[in-house]
């Protein structure tokens, strides 16, 4: 696998983090990850139109950058070029981790998303004693959201070395990198949101809560 991962650092220190992240890379050429549900699972609160797009057209570029831009790297040994080519590989690598993280944890109500984990969950105790409630871990991440000027991504995460909860940003695609491992991220790009909720991305914000899939969370959470 480390022949098929970002040459940047940045892009090593993330794969590192996210662990077993579900970013798919196939002899050493990013590709499409499954989906777990039908673009339309996610409805009313994410259209299915928005999901198709999002995943076969923006996920999709983000791929095929990432590839071209290896295949670069790989086909050249002059020096400058390489340093050139760093900055769309970790702009394309790092849309593919991000993405690849963002459809598995989301999942339809059927499936469970949305419902809480119990109050005996590692998670839970967790979130009740940094945050107090999971509400007032909703209502600082999306604020965190809400401060987010132009495209980001805001994202819970676990700092591996002190096990602590905390929220960060990060801007453009730039991945979650050590210490710390991604937990839940929403997607404040226009593309996530603008076909369905236009300029009022708060209800974006407060709607995706609805299908966020607290069990994968947990999963990262104990890993």
């Amino acid at each position: 696998m480390a022949m098929s991962l970002l040459r940047t650092s940045a892009a090593r220190r993330a794969m590192m983090s996210t662990r077993s992240s579900p970013a798919v890379f196939a002899r050493g050429k990013a590709t499409l990850p499954d989906l777990d549900y039908d673009f339309g699972a996610l409805e009313p609160y994410i259209s299915g139109q928005i999901m198709e797009l999002h995943y076969t057209k923006h996920h999709q570029t983000y791929v095929n950058g990432y590839n071209a831009a290896i295949e670069k790297f790989d086909s050249t040994s002059d020096i400058k070029s390489q340093i050139e080519l760093q900055s769309l590989i970790n702009f394309h690598g790092g849309g593919h981790i991000n993405h690849s993280l963002f459809w598995k944890n989301l999942a339809p109500r059927s499936a469970g998303g949305g419902e809480l984990l119990g109050t005996k969950s590692p998670l839970s105790k967790a979130i009740e004693a940094k945050y107090g409630s999971y509400d007032k871990l909703i209502g600082s991440v999306n604020a965190q959201l809400a401060a987010i000027q132009g495209s980001g991504w805001t994202w819970l995460v676990k700092d591996s070395t002190s096990g602590d909860l905390e929220i960060i940003n990060r801007a453009n695609q730039d991945p979650v990198t050590a210490p710390y491992i991604p937990l839940i991220g929403i997607d404040a790009w226009e593309h996530a949101y603008y076909l369905q909720y236009k300029n009022v991305k708060v209800d974006y914000f407060k709607a995706i809560w609805n299908v966020v899939n607290w069990k994968e969370a947990e999963k990262r959470f104990l890993a």
